[in-house]
């Protein structure tokens, strides 16, 4: 917990840091949520539906110098992706500010699987990991509830296209207003947090 808010903290000089995650699985099923309609006209969501055309998987990166968000949304989420989605952060593609280079190093939090370790070294990313139910500690956490309230709270997609299409929108528009992230919980009961090391029995 601590090199993670120390890393928030203190962004490295010859690098950034980058919180990484996945959100879904992304359904198409009605979502309830709180809109403004004419009181004698409510918005009505089905009561019944069927999951005919399966899910999607979302991988997201949170950059905290820009403040932006980049993202894919693929079928599955397993290591393979998830690679891939590094590697197009890598390669200066929809995440440009993750553009690597010989001089930079990049902190993030993703899995544990052997072949996105090793392309992470040769590529001077260090793995900084979660603790236990530690999730919280994710700063993406914070976005991905923003990007539910606004883009799928109260919607009825009837494809995933349209559904990936709310969500894009969304991401545009923040991006287009996003500013660095600073001052991750700092009046938080954690930054005071010590730990004691268990007793001897």
């Amino acid at each position: 917990m601590q090199r993670i808010l120390d890393l928030y903290d203190h962004p490295p000089a010859d690098g950034r840091a980058i919180c990484v995650d996945e959100f879904g699985p992304l359904n198409l099923l009605p979502r309830k949520g709180m809109a403004r309609r004419p009181q004698t006209k409510p918005k009505r969501l089905r009561a019944t539906y069927h999951r005919y055309d399966g899910v999607m998987q979302m991988l997201a990166a949170l950059d905290l110098v820009t403040g932006k968000l980049f993202y894919r949304i693929r079928p599955r989420k397993r290591a393979i992706e998830f690679l891939a989605f590094l590697k197009t952060c890598g390669r200066g593609g929809p995440a440009r500010s993750c553009t690597s280079s010989a001089t930079t190093t990049r902190r993030i939090a993703p899995h544990r699987n052997a072949d996105v370790r090793a392309w992470c070294a040769d590529n001077r990313i260090e793995l900084v990991y979660l603790p236990t139910y530690g999730s919280w500690l994710n700063w993406i956490e914070a976005e991905f509830a923003a990007l539910r309230y606004f883009a799928l709270d109260g919607t009825d997609h009837r494809s995933h296209a349209e559904q990936n299409a709310a969500i894009g929108a969304y991401i545009r528009w923040r991006n287009a207003r996003a500013e660095p992230k600073t001052g991750f919980v700092t009046d938080s009961p954690i930054r005071t947090w010590i730990h004691y090391p268990a007793k001897a029995a």
